[in-house]
């Protein structure tokens, strides 16, 4: 049997500084989640942004779930976070540091 799988962009051409968070997403009928960030340009230094992924069972309320990586700090460089176990909906919150990051987000979904 083949996997069902979906590439779904979550946030395109944003720029990031201080907090930031990404619209919830509805994953429910997945088992695996992967997080890619990709930096589109980097303004100043961002070597104290992080990002971790967030859980919430209505879109409304989260909590974090565990995972966190750093945040890409050169441009056209690409990190990641892997989850597998999630509630209904899931979002990639954090901070930049100084500077600010230009992103394309993607939330690769795997049944």
């Amino acid at each position: 049997m083949v996997r069902r799988s979906y590439t779904a962009v979550v946030e395109q051409d944003a720029w990031w500084d201080g907090r930031f968070e990404t619209e919830p997403y509805e994953v429910a009928w997945a088992s695996e989640l992967v997080v890619f960030v990709r930096a589109l340009d980097v303004d100043g230094a961002v070597n104290d942004a992080r990002a971790s992924v967030e859980l919430s069972p209505d879109g409304i309320h989260w909590c974090r779930e565990g995972t966190e990586f750093d945040l890409p700090k050169a441009r056209e460089a690409v990190t990641f976070g892997r989850v597998s176990h999630f509630g209904t909906y899931v979002r990639l919150a954090g901070t930049v540091g100084d500077g600010r990051v230009r992103v394309i987000v993607y939330f690769v979904l795997k049944e």
